[in-house]
């Protein structure tokens, strides 16, 4: 990992903001020290709307911000809903069906059947008369009247963007270019996604998924941020606008549509990255972070204060979209994540969600099934007084009602004895979300802190790291706008891959050097191109490999770009022995792929902005500001509630304890211990 400093920062106001399913973020830190937050409803319809939404509440004028960074969901949502643009394809002959084929799997692992849809429709998939070798040895020429003719027919058919995938363009993009230049000069629009432009790697399969998302997303994303900037640039704005992608890095949304596949998954990237930034002032540098939201919860590792990335991410069944993406992991238990009893007489919470609409029942918005905020609502886990200031409240009665009948009568419990049990179902499903990122890949989670942000990610931190033996729990200052926190921290990043499939013993030490030093004048010069000031420049390096014969790859990380072959077989042998607690010395190694990340980080952002000193209370005494019953391993125990703003940094709390605030809930269970630091973080040491 190299560095190189850059002398031309200068201070500004920066605003992050968020696209939530639910809710549209915003955070904005001024250039004067002062900080800004809003929450608006997100407009499904154009995300473009609620954006100016929270920027009219925040009360800043726009002509005052200086940079603004957005998190995006329109190519997740797109993707996951398969509401795509119309997308045709032009490969090589032979091979139009490699990205229906896939790899040898099943969508279940159980039964006979089993299907899937793939990006691009059969119909829409051309063959054209091209081909190379494996080493990038033209074997045909590419006929550039089968081309044409090709190219004539998917704008017959109507489609609106457009892939060339070519079966070995990443050994030579010779054809690749030849036929995007040709159609260039026929399609009517700017929509042409090459396969090895996106993805270098040398798996058909795997590239030609990713470019086919990549073009069928383009037009949206380019479709939505046209529309916002000419939303900001009516208002005001007239500064350029910044696109999180998933690797946790920014770029310029004039730039982001051309790898528009890489915006995939902005959103909880953002919030890892913000964890990152978070434990890095806090001194804490292994991280859980746990994100949990109305409708699902997102988990991922940080290492070393660095996010786990990974290039080998499945959005869902036999989409691999092979762009380096923050490794997150989901499941499907929100706040509004539904508690039934199914037909075995089982007590079950998820994957069904009541969403934003109608929601859960305690919300007043026409919800009649018990979710996990109803049993947070009961157990007294949630205020009532300010979670039922709706349009048209329930009463706290009728809530029992509904998971009495629902719930407890179906497995002949007291209702606050299910209430009870849909929490702990729920907290046990969670725990095996943290369980996958960390004893699934050789970490014990116990030598982490657990990282509990979003709306409902800290009512159940506690719980679930006592279940996983996770001595820590660190609460941000801001745990439900955490996602835009870290659009605002975040760096510009640019990530590369070049396949090279050779075992090591045949690679030559300038062979490596070469292509490190070739994707980091790339990665360089992207960054220079940016319109946002930074203060240094990081590289890093590292291989994928695997012992010949396996079909999984390790990631290696690689110190400085003049490693040699020898040294790096030792690198590769040494990550090995750790992941795995095995040596094959016998077995020659295969080096896959060069990685360079180049990251231009920006000015350090003071989070002790993020909570006003002023409202601070001289005592803890001065901070509480009530009492209630509140149900802990089932008991009712009177409970002190505290205003999160008011807690003084010299404070100590001991649970049972909530502490309320303007986007979450805090729960400390009994015995645990809670301290609060500059920046205002809560850290809990669980019992």
């Amino acid at each position: 990992m190299d560095s190189v400093t850059s002398q031309n920062n200068k201070s500004g106001t920066i605003a992050g903001i968020d696209v939530g399913g639910t809710f549209t973020d915003l955070l904005i830190f001024d250039a004067s020290g002062r900080v800004a937050f809003a929450k608006s409803p997100t407009t499904l319809d154009n995300q473009a709307f609620g954006v100016m939404n929270a920027l009219s509440d925040s009360g800043k004028s726009l002509h005052d911000i200086d940079v603004i960074v957005h998190g995006t969901t329109t190519t997740t949502n797109a993707v996951l809903e398969r509401k795509l643009a119309r997308t045709g394809m032009i490969t090589t002959r032979g091979f139009r069906d490699i990205i229906e084929l896939g790899r040898r799997t099943r969508p279940q692992p159980y039964g006979m059947f089993g299907e899937f849809t793939p990006v691009i429709p059969r119909s829409l998939r051309i063959e054209v008369s091209e081909r190379l070798d494996a080493d990038g040895n033209v074997l045909t020429p590419l006929n550039v009247d089968e081309l044409k003719s090709a190219v004539q027919s998917l704008i017959n058919h109507g489609c609106e963007s457009l892939v060339i995938h070519f079966l070995h363009a990443y050994a030579n993009p010779q054809h690749e270019l030849q036929a995007a230049r040709v159609a260039a000069s026929i399609w009517p629009n700017a929509y042409i996604t090459t396969g090895h432009s996106l993805l270098s790697e040398y798996r058909e399969f795997e590239r030609g998924v990713t470019a086919s998302v990549n073009a069928s997303v383009q037009p949206i994303l380019d479709n939505y941020l046209e529309k916002l900037q000419k939303e900001l640039k009516s208002s005001g704005y007239q500064r350029d606008l910044l696109v999180m992608n998933g690797n946790g890095g920014m770029v310029s949304a004039a730039n982001v549509a051309r790898e528009a596949a890489k915006t995939v998954m902005s959103g909880p990237a953002s919030g890892v990255m913000a964890a990152a930034y978070t434990g890095r002032r806090a001194g804490i540098d292994k991280l859980i972070t746990y994100d949990m939201g109305g409708t699902s919860s997102d988990v991922a590792l940080i290492l070393d204060s660095v996010p786990s990335v990974s290039h080998e991410l499945d959005i869902e069944y036999a989409m691999p979209i092979h762009v380096p993406m923050v490794d997150v992991r989901t499941i499907g238990s929100g706040g509004g994540s539904i508690a039934s009893v199914n037909d075995a007489g089982l007590l079950q919470v998820g994957p069904e969600s009541a969403g934003a609409a109608p929601g859960p029942i305690c919300y007043g918005k026409g919800g009649t099934r018990v979710t996990i905020s109803d049993a947070n609502l009961m157990l007294g886990r949630l205020n009532p007084d300010t979670l039922l200031s709706v349009d048209n409240p329930v009463s706290l009665d009728a809530v029992r009602q509904s998971v009495k009948e629902q719930i407890g009568s179906a497995l002949n419990l007291e209702t606050d004895t299910a209430a009870g049990a849909v929490l702990t179902i729920a907290n046990n499903k969670m725990a095996g979300a943290v369980r996958m990122v960390s004893l699934s890949r050789g970490h014990d989670p116990r030598d982490f802190v657990l990282f509990a942000f979003g709306g409902a990610g800290p009512l159940h931190a506690v719980a679930i790291a006592r279940e996983l033996g996770i001595p820590r729990v660190l609460v941000p200052a801001r745990p439900g706008i955490t996602n835009a926190l870290g659009c605002v921290v975040a760096d510009l990043r640019h990530d590369f891959v070049n396949t090279v499939n050779r075992p090591l013993d045949n690679v030559d030490s300038d062979l490596i050097s070469g292509i490190l030093q070739r994707q980091s004048a790339q990665g360089r010069k992207l960054i220079d191109a940016e319109v946002i000031d930074i203060e240094s420049v990081e590289y890093r390096y590292s291989a994928d490999m695997q012992f010949i014969g396996q079909t999984h790859l390790l990631n290696v990380p690689i110190p400085s770009i003049d490693t040699t072959a020898p040294a790096l077989q030792q690198l590769f042998e040494k990550a090995y022995l750790e992941r795995f607690h095995v040596e094959l010395s016998e077995i020659r190694a295969n080096l896959v792929n060069l990685n360079t990340t180049v990251i231009g980080a920006k000015a350090p952002v003071d989070l002790g902005l993020l909570i006003d000193a002023n409202q601070q209370k001289r005592s803890l005494d001065e901070a509480r500001i009530q009492s209630r019953a509140v149900w802990f391993d089932g008991h009712w125990l009177d409970t002190p509630v505290y205003q999160r703003e008011f807690i003084p940094h010299s404070a100590t709390l001991i649970g049972p304890a909530i502490i309320e605030q303007m986007d979450t809930t805090i729960v400390i269970e009994p015995d645990c211990r809670a301290t609060s630091d500059t920046d205002g973080n809560l850290l809990i040491e669980v019992n």
